[in-house]
């Protein structure tokens, strides 16, 4: 907790002596939890892991202000009554599904190509409602005046965002004093372990059956070559690598000759 995504990754390059590294889903400097972080080629992979949903536990402090809706900022604290826990789940509950939300104000949410915290014109923020969905939410402790609960939803959910909102369906100011990422779809929190990004791919495999030589040469490829002739993206294994094609009217590489682990 209370260090930057960006900090955190710099430890790391030069703990493993790697100078190309990345990393999918920024955590807030509050929060803790499950990073994804990939290094050398293997950081275009991103955009096709199975990272949905995403799984957060949070704890929610109610009369607490903070116009970044976390600890890192809390200007005020007011005494709030206590609530039936029934209520709580009732309401919990009214957020589950598709819904809009407005990312918070302080966040590195891209509006209009710029981040939310440099905006000046309010109109430009309040007008970028994103669409998620809330998967799965509930209540895990309610100690007054700290609810602490956890909810599985949609990438790009802001729960500092979430929390507010729930807080303000009790009637009160609310702010997040903890938050801990524990799964980003298969992936889970369990420190600095490395996977097998074959296991995370959210493409199906599909079988190239002709000489693999053309692969490694990235020589131009027949969709009659090919197990699977259905249009789409796949990842093919051949040789000591593998490669991720989309098929269409022909054959096109997207990635190529990415090294087995």
């Amino acid at each position: 907790m209370f260090i930057s995504s960006n900090k955190f990754l710099n430890t790391l390059k030069k703990k493993y002596g790697i100078k190309k590294m990345g990393f999918s889903g920024t955590l807030d400097p509050f929060a803790c939890g499950n990073l994804i972080i990939a290094s050398g080629q293997y950081t275009k992979l991103f955009r096709f892991l199975d990272k949905t949903p995403k799984t957060y536990i949070a704890t929610l402090m109610l009369g607490a202000y903070s116009p970044s809706l976390d600890i890192e900022k809390i200007e005020t604290i007011k005494s709030v009554e206590k609530i039936d826990e029934e209520k709580i789940k009732e309401v919990l509950n009214s957020f589950l599904g598709k819904q809009k939300q407005l990312p918070p104000k302080y966040s590195a949410k891209k509006i209009n190509g710029v981040r939310a915290y440099k905006l000046d014109d309010e109109k430009d923020f309040l007008d970028k409602e994103i669409e998620i969905e809330i998967f799965d939410i509930k209540l895990i402790n309610y100690s007054h005046p700290f609810i602490t609960f956890q909810a599985s939803v949609s990438e790009g959910t802001f729960i500092r965002t979430l929390g507010y909102d729930i807080a303000k369906k009790l009637g009160f100011e609310g702010a997040l004093t903890y938050l801990e990422r524990t799964k980003e779809g298969k992936f889970q929190y369990e420190c600095e372990k490395p996977l097998n990004p074959l296991e995370f791919l959210k493409i199906p495999q599909n079988f190239y059956l002709n000489d693999p030589k053309n692969l490694i040469l990235g020589k131009k490829l027949d969709i009659k070559d090919f197990e699977i002739q259905k249009s789409g993206i796949y990842y093919v294994k051949y040789d000591n690598y593998f490669a991720i094609i989309e098929i269409g009217e022909n054959v096109k590489y997207i990635l190529n000759r990415i090294g087995l682990c």
